[in-house]
């Protein structure tokens, strides 16, 4: 849903730019009203003027539109209809709406569940730098589920996603180095992305924390233990 924003004066210089059709000062309208930003925050208003703006055919008001329709935000939920604006969206390359239509073929939400429609459109939000599509990716190239399993690819998108903090794909990568999954094992690199995504919250990037210095620990107390054994007696 990114767009380079066009700026107005006013807020009232961009409701009249809205009101004679201006597509940009529409869909900018609607986020105002689904924020709460400078207005009292509406969803219905929102929803109209995305309306607007997905009707002229404007990318980032139809992804807009369709998760107003999957979260049920001024509109009724119905998952086809965020379906429908989500494809048009995408099929225009919005790499949101296109991460959002994968995540309904994967759930066979408003569509019939299709797996490789799902890996098709996470790969075209991936390409364009959406972190949770390229999380979704790694994910699909680790398990070869629908494409070949292959540990190189999915340590490619769980890093590209990682650099955007994006929690799982850090603790996932964090995975892969721990165990030499698609790179060469490094337990060091490990440790430094499971910190990295359990301060951002984690859960099983803190496990899998507390498990590497509860074992550092005991074997830094068998070391002693051994040293200590191993001096002659006074």
């Amino acid at each position: 849903m990114q767009k380079s924003r066009r700026t107005w004066e006013t807020f009232e210089e961009m409701r009249r730019a809205a009101e004679d059709g201006d597509a940009a000062a529409q869909w900018t309208m609607g986020i105002c009203y689904q924020t709460g930003q400078g207005v009292a925050q509406d969803n219905q208003e929102a929803v109209k003027w995305f309306r607007r703006a997905a009707d002229k055919n404007d990318a980032s008001a139809q992804c807009y539109l369709g998760f107003c329709y999957q979260n049920g935000l001024g509109v009724p939920q119905e998952m086809g209809q965020a379906a429908r604006w989500f494809r048009e969206a995408a099929e225009q390359g919005d790499p949101a709406a296109q991460f959002n239509l994968g995540v309904l073929y994967e759930m066979g939400q408003g569509v019939t569940q299709n797996y490789a429609e799902a890996v098709k459109w996470y790969h075209a939000a991936a390409e364009q730098g959406e972190p949770q599509a390229q999380f979704n990716l790694g994910v699909y190239y680790e398990t070869g589920q629908v494409v070949p399993q292959n540990y190189e690819e999915a340590v490619k998108w769980y890093r590209l996603s990682a650099e955007q903090e994006c929690a799982p794909a850090q603790c996932n990568l964090g995975l892969c180095y721990e165990t030499g999954r698609g790179v060469e094992q490094n337990v060091r690199e490990a440790v430094k992305w499971f910190c990295r995504a359990a301060r951002a919250g984690d859960k099983t990037a803190q496990h899998n924390l507390g498990v590497y210095y509860a074992s550092l620990e005991a074997a830094e107390k068998a070391t002693a233990e051994e040293a200590a054994a191993e001096e002659p007696a006074a």
